[in-house]
């Protein structure tokens, strides 16, 4: 088996074999999927405890939600499972700080598509996994895709805070953008991603091309990009071809794909939007359909080795198979792998550069 994969009992059969009071932290989407899993494998939940700004009285799937302090003041010694998605330091260091107290896990459920990450899955997908960590270009790629995977295996959070890289240090080391990029933005949401570009770029560019295909956040670009010249924003999801998807619209990034729904968006593909140009940088977060949109940048990843920005996060198989497409479409790429501040592991993204 993979040597780099030290982690062989999930989180899962951690929380089944727990005699401890589990209690989940948190409400909402993840919160659901976590308590799901829970039930088919008959781990018991004996309560939620939420942040003491969200509660108010009120319950979550049966359970009074309660503070924290309220459950420690009740109960001596239990188990905190984390079932939110934390993205800013203040929230990240309360999480270390109860972690710090209690034994706590976040179990990992895909953001797209079914099914868990195990140890026996990583079996299964074993070679796959295997060529991409032997394909990436530094050391650190490698330590931070083992302990990605580790991570993703027992929910324990010391494998994130090991390999946690700044935004700041990912563009200066590894895109190094400079001041005539033709930049694609797939999932421009807001422009936020646009605006951290040209923070490297002191607002210089050759052009962007945004795609977006939610109107909430299409108007928030809109908006953005205001007057800005040879900036071409699209209402459109990326796809591998031109057509038109159904489409659920969520609130702010949630928003994807979905076969059912009866609302259509546009769908549009690199290659198409771009025709005979050439771009110089092309980042994806769209959702779990990255396999989609890379197929639709082929002839520019093939021909023109733009450099690449990729989530790695939504779906399972993508820790394997975005970056073996990618080496597959193009061999000179090197690849790299970071992970920047998120509990869970999202935020986890490949790099392929020149």
């Amino acid at each position: 088996m993979l040597s780099f994969i030290t982690e062989t009992q999930s989180c899962w059969d951690r929380l089944k074999a727990e005699e401890r009071p589990i209690f989940i932290y948190g409400m909402g989407d993840g919160a659901l999927k976590i308590m799901n899993v829970f039930k088919q494998r008959g781990i018991a939940v004996s309560g939620i405890f939420a942040s003491d700004d969200f509660v108010r009285g009120h319950s979550f799937e049966g359970f009074r939600v309660h503070k924290l302090s309220e459950i420690e003041e009740a109960v001596d010694d239990f188990v905190v499972v984390l079932a939110f998605a934390a993205g800013y330091q203040e929230i990240v260091d309360k999480i270390h700080e109860i972690a710090e107290k209690h034994t706590l896990y976040v179990p990992d459920v895909p953001v797209v598509g079914t099914g868990l990450f195990t140890y026996e899955y990583c079996k299964e997908h074993e070679e796959q996994i295997q060529k991409v960590y032997d394909s990436l270009a530094d050391d650190y790629s490698r330590k931070v895709y083992a302990n990605i995977i580790n991570f993703k295996i027992s929910g324990k959070i010391e494998y994130l805070s090991e390999v946690t890289t700044s935004k700041a240090e990912i563009y200066r080391k590894i895109i190094k953008p400079g001041l005539n990029e033709v930049y694609v933005d797939l999932g421009a949401y807001n422009g936020d991603t646009i605006k951290e570009l040209l923070e490297f770029t002191h607002g210089k560019y050759a052009a962007i091309f945004a795609l977006e295909p939610d109107k909430k956040n299409f108007k928030k670009l809109t908006k953005f990009i205001d007057e800005m010249p040879n900036v071409f924003a699209l209402n459109a999801a990326a796809w591998c071809i031109d057509t038109e998807l159904p489409f659920a619209a969520k609130a702010g990034r949630q928003s994807a794909i979905s076969a059912g729904s009866e609302n259509m968006v546009a769908a549009r593909s690199v290659d198409s939007i771009l025709g005979k140009r050439s771009a110089t940088i092309i980042k994806m977060d769209v959702e779990g359909f990255e396999r989609e949109a890379i197929w639709g940048s082929a002839i520019n990843i093939a021909h023109n080795t733009p450099k690449m920005m990729v989530s790695l996060y939504h779906r399972n198989e993508d820790i394997f198979e975005l970056p073996l497409l990618i080496k597959k479409l193009n061999p000179a790429y090197k690849l790299y792998i970071r992970h920047q501040l998120y509990i869970p592991a999202w935020e986890t993204n490949l790099y392929a550069t020149p």
